[in-house]
């Protein structure tokens, strides 16, 4: 799989070497080079690259900063590389595949470019998926969250083993996945919400993402997952967001850049 790669830093040399360093990649594309966050920006709207190797550190708008402005659906993966360690947490907080410090080791950039090869070959089996289940709607007249409901059902009979394994010191604790409600991010930790009680895992909401079922597991905003089977109710606020009222209760946020996603899941409208 050839990957379309975007490389971002504000020091020419070290864009220049990057570059160098990659070519050997034949799974690899560099489709562009930024100097800042304005054309790094410029160039994702463009190229929709899928993935992004980004410094943290550049003067203007730093490449935290610059995530928070894509928009979801044009979200590449993100492998950071920067001189300063300091930044890890808030990397891993929003998500980041992998986080490199210059000057990068070989080993260490072959490896973030395995993850992110990985995480493609899901996102694309994901989305031939949803393509299926788009599919199976239009043939039978169910909506996507009763199609998803039975290929999930179907999936959970013949597979028992559909667990998440979550860990805690000495201590694994086995949560059916069909029993999550809901899951949130809580720095570089993940909150997991199943039968009224929360799990703690260390992991990234992407690759947590990436274990679960699409059909029934939307993100509905960048640091929260929802089971859609337990939504009961979208309500809309004054600023443009939606608040999700689950089974049980509780309330979630979903951001505008996720409404037109995740709109299709449920039986009301969200306009």
């Amino acid at each position: 799989m050839k990957l379309r790669a975007i490389i971002v830093d504000d020091e020419a040399l070290a864009r220049q070497g990057l570059t160098m360093r990659l070519e050997v990649f034949e799974d690899i594309e560099i489709v562009q080079e930024a100097k800042n966050a304005k054309e790094a920006l410029e160039a994702i709207v463009r190229f929709e690259p899928d993935v992004v190797f980004l410094d943290i550190q550049m003067p203007g708008m730093t490449g935290l900063e610059m995530l928070e402005k894509i928009q979801a659906d044009v979200m590449p993966l993100v492998i950071f590389v920067t001189a300063y360690d300091e930044f890890a947490v808030n990397a891993f907080q929003i998500h980041a595949i992998d986080y490199l410090l210059k000057p990068v080791e070989n080993d260490r950039l072959v490896e973030a470019v395995t993850k992110a090869q990985q995480y493609k070959i899901k996102e694309l089996a994901i989305h031939e998926k949803q393509k299926l289940l788009d599919l199976a709607v239009s043939l039978t007249g169910k909506s996507q969250a009763e199609i998803g409901s039975l290929i999930y059902e179907e999936e959970m009979t013949s597979d028992r083993s559909a667990k998440l394994a979550i860990k805690d010191g000495a201590t694994t604790t086995f949560v059916a996945i069909h029993d999550i409600d809901w899951i949130d991010a809580a720095g570089d930790y993940m909150c997991v919400h199943a039968n009224n009680e929360t799990h703690i895992m260390r992991t990234t909401m992407r690759e947590l993402e990436s274990k679960l079922d699409a059909s029934i597991f939307q993100r509905v905003h960048r640091s929260t997952i929802v089971n859609v089977e337990r939504v009961e109710k979208v309500s809309s606020h004054i600023n443009g967001e939606f608040y999700l009222t689950l089974t049980g209760g509780s309330t979630l946020k979903m951001s505008r850049s996720y409404k037109r996603k995740v709109r299709r899941f449920f039986s009301q409208e969200t306009e």
